[in-house]
C-alpha cells in the first residue's frame, strides 16, 4: 500500500490494460472510490447469487458436463473478484499495535530486543503488521 498523509493508493475491483491491477490514490471519499464501492458491493453480490446457483445444480442429477464446466468458469471469476475486493480492503487497514509480546511465538516478550526490533512493537515476521 502506497501512502502519503491522509492519501492513500487502494487497488481497484476491476483490471487496467492487459489484466494488470487499478489503483486509487486518494482519501476514499471521492467520485471513483464511491463508483468501486458499488462495483465491489454487485461483485459481492453476484458470488452469492452464484454460490446459490451452484448449490442447485450440483443438487441436479441431470446437469451436463458443460453445464458444470461453465459454471466452474463463473466461480473462477468471482472467487478472482472476491480476492481482489479482500486484498484492497486488507491493504486498508491499519496496522496493528500490539501492548503485549511482539510475536505470538514470543509469550514473554523476551526476544526482539535487539536494534533490529520493531520501535511500535509489531511482530517483524510477514503476516504480523510488517510487509
Amino acid at each position: 500500500m502506497i501512502t502519503g498523509g491522509t492519501e492513500t493508493a487502494r487497488l481497484l475491483p476491476w483490471s487496467g490494460e492487459g489484466g494488470k491491477p487499478c489503483y486509487l490514490v486518494g482519501d476514499g471519499t471521492g467520485y471513483l472510490s464511491r463508483v468501486a464501492d458499488t462495483v465491489e458491493s454487485v461483485q459481492l453480490g453476484m458470488s452469492v447469487a452464484l454460490l446459490d446457483h451452484a448449490a442447485d445444480m450440483l443438487d441436479d442429477h441431470k446437469v451436463t458436463a458443460a453445464q458444470l464446466r461453465f459454471l466452474a468458469a463463473r466461480m473462477a471469476e468471482a472467487l478472482r473478484d472476491v480476492h481482489r475486493i479482500a486484498e484492497s480492503r486488507g491493504a486498508r487497514l491499519p496496522v496493528p499495535v500490539h501492548d503485549g509480546p511482539a510475536c505470538p511465538d514470543d509469550p514473554d516478550g523476551m526476544e526482539g530486543e535487539d536494534e533490529d526490533e520493531d520501535p511500535q512493537g509489531r511482530c517483524p515476521q510477514p503476516g504480523f503488521g510488517l510487509g
